[in-house]
């Protein structure tokens, strides 16, 4: 039988070749092993069974097609004989055996892993899901989605997760710059190069506390070169564990990392399309009948950035997804489609602030920069073309003080900026950048406040859901629930919160700034409009998705958490919150000095805090924001919780 599939295969590769001859599509399809079965061999369903299949898929770019003209330094890339660019991307998939629902979701890997597991499926781990190892409650698999990965960063090393084998340009030589922060005090301690050092001459190490704090130079701050892409710095006394670190230097052989999007674009654009048997998916008779393109944190700013920049029209000027759901971008892009492009880097509060990968446009509505009086938005490619698809963004309360999300909804000046029709927003209110099902609210170093633990999870299932329907039958999804400046849920970060003893707010938040990122070091031009979510009594977002946890609440749940005393301490810990819980009993509160009222004020008994939830939960039911299923996990569990304990 092994042997069989491995013939398939073969012919399915010369199919494949025969077919793309002379087109820039895919080219290539070379299989890592036969299909194998996936989950030990459950099965979800309808859905049946699931099958493995991983691949190297090669794409070609013609250069002078006018829908790879926007792909930076693709005209100087090394060509093949027919005079094409090509690069090769880590493909995996997972195919039901059984009746599939018609839709093809595809997620962009998150620094190579899968991470649409841990979110829709409450697995534990990064991956599981897309090895095919674990199912987690199985949901995708028994919705019948087949399930796409398709690797498209760069800069990740062999074995380091799905990435993409993009050319180099030999012989081009730039200023590169490195930013790090290690969070702790080791010294010396090794720090990695994204592009390899031409020459040591002119490179230059700074230091500085904080992001907005000058570049420092002190006698004892030091580094020599350990590799062609690897430094050993010795760290200077004085700062602490949250120091910043700054290196410019002249780098050599920038990849053309912009060939990313045209992997998203033409690998999906083949399993939609191209007949069997040379595409996987129509040979088992799951050609897919849409498609939908998802990314979480990185890979949402990838999601957000691949329609900005136009590539959801294919090369014959078909739709690629009809629908894209990006989940905690923020108001942020990537640094991908640029020479010397740096994809990982995170703009966040306090690290990796002067990357261009959150500048103008924020908002999926044109309007203009008051600061360049540029006009722009990031539909305007994809309405051009007739490409747009239905769009869902879901943000963290988190992205609201690390990621300017408010600049979704308002212009740059803070003005209301309605969302377009084909946009829908949801923030997850009291939601931290990312947890698993697992987490439990604890404790890190480098955070303040214990570290927010809610799992987006139960409301995210029923966000796909509802994407799905807009794009298989054109029902309406549930209205935008984010903050709102008319409406008076979104405000200046000053006086944002009532006086909780514990909870140290200073207004602090992650700037919008206008970036010269031509400019080494990057020089500030300016600053946006950034405003914050309004919080209740208790100190929770009034506006936003509010779960029963929020509803019915044992504890204030924030999107931010201050960075602890030695990490840099007035800056704000990067991707959490913080948890507050309300005190037992108002002898408690009372002793404590907290104005939130207590466990034994709010629910006189575990029955009325049980009702109470289930009511919520229905409440959520009703408007499509939750399904069943959790609405009924979500009375269990409080049902189970004793209010004597706080809130994990």
């Amino acid at each position: 039988m092994r042997r069989a599939l491995l013939r398939l295969a073969a012919a399915c590769l010369l199919t494949v070749a025969a077919m793309a001859a002379g087109r820039a599509e895919v080219t290539r399809l070379d299989p890592e092993g036969p299909p194998a079965p996936a989950f030990g061999g459950r099965t979800f369903g309808e859905a049946g069974q699931y099958e493995r299949l991983a691949f190297k898929a090669t794409i070609a770019l013609d250069p002078a097609n006018p829908r790879n003209a926007g792909i930076v330094d693709l005209a100087i890339a090394p060509r093949d004989a027919a005079g094409r660019v090509e690069a090769v991307a880590d493909l995996v998939l997972l195919r039901p055996t059984g009746q599939g629902n018609g839709a093809l979701l595809v997620e962009v890997p998150n620094r190579g892993r899968e991470l649409l597991g841990q979110l829709l499926d409450d697995t534990a781990a990064a991956n599981l899901l897309a090895e095919g190892r674990e199912a987690g409650n199985g949901y995708l698999l028994r919705e019948g989605y087949t399930l796409a990965w398709i690797g498209w960063q760069a800069d990740l090393a062999p074995g380091e997760g799905l990435r993409l084998a993009a050319p180099a340009l030999p012989g081009v030589t730039g200023l590169s710059r490195e930013e790090f922060l290690f969070d702790h005090l080791r010294s010396p301690v090794t720090a990695p190069l994204t592009y390899p050092l031409a020459t040591e001459a002119g490179a230059r190490l700074t230091v500085r506390a904080r992001a907005e704090d000058p570049r420092q130079t002190p006698p004892d701050l030091g580094f020599r070169v350990t590799g062609p892409r690897q430094i050993e710095i010795t760290r200077p006394a004085g700062f602490d564990a949250g120091a910043l670190y700054e290196l410019i230097y002249t780098a050599k052989e920038p990849v053309v990392q912009g060939m990313a999007f045209a992997a998203l674009r033409d690998i999906a654009a083949f399993l939609r399309h191209a007949p069997g048997p040379q595409n996987p998916l129509a040979s088992a008779g799951v050609a897919p009948e849409r498609a939908i393109l998802s990314g979480i944190s990185q890979s949402g700013r990838f999601v957000r950035d691949y329609l900005y920049q136009g590539f959801n029209e294919d090369e014959q000027g078909r739709q690629v997804y009809g629908a894209m759901l990006a989940h905690i971008p923020g108001t942020r892009r990537t640094f991908t489609n640029a020479r010397f492009a740096q994809p990982g880097r995170n703009p966040t509060p306090h690290g990796d602030r002067l990357y261009p990968a959150d500048q103008f446009p924020f908002a999926y509505a044109t309007s203009e920069d008051h600061l360049t009086g540029r006009r722009d938005g990031l539909l305007e490619r994809c309405r051009a073309s007739d490409t747009c698809p239905r769009l869902m963004q879901t943000d963290s309360e988190y992205e609201f003080w690390g990621a300017r999300a408010s600049l979704l909804v308002t212009d740059t000046r803070g003005d209301p900026l309605p969302l377009p029709p084909e946009v829908r927003a949801y923030m997850l209110a009291g939601h931290p950048h990312f947890a698993a099902a697992q987490a439990v609210a604890s404790r890190i170093d480098r955070c303040a406040l214990p570290v927010n633990p809610l799992q987006a999870g139960a409301p995210m299932r029923a966000l796909l859901l509802a994407l799905d329907a807009w794009l298989r039958e054109g029902k309406e999804p549930p209205a935008s629930r984010y903050p709102d400046r008319a409406a008076g849920t979104l405000q200046p970060a000053e006086g944002l919160y009532p006086a909780i003893p514990g909870l140290p707010y200073r207004g602090e938040h992650g700037p919008a700034q206008l970036v010269d990122a031509e400019a080494m070091p990057p020089a500030v031009k300016g600053e946006y409009a950034v405003l914050l979510p309004r919080v209740d009594a208790d100190g929770n977002a009034a506006a936003g998705l509010r779960s029963p946890v929020l509803a019915v609440p044992k504890a204030t749940y924030t999107g931010w958490n201050p960075r602890a005393e030695g990490f840099a301490p007035g800056a704000l810990c990067y991707n959490t919150g913080a948890v507050l819980p309300f005190a037992a009993t108002r002898a408690d509160r009372l002793a404590a000095g907290d104005p939130r009222p207590s466990l034994e004020e709010r629910y006189p008994d575990q029955g009325a805090y049980v009702a109470a939830v289930r009511r919520a939960a229905a409440h959520l039911v009703a408007e499509r924001l939750l399904l069943p299923a959790d609405a009924a996990a979500m009375a269990a569990a409080a049902a189970e919780d004793s209010l004597a304990r706080l809130h994990r």
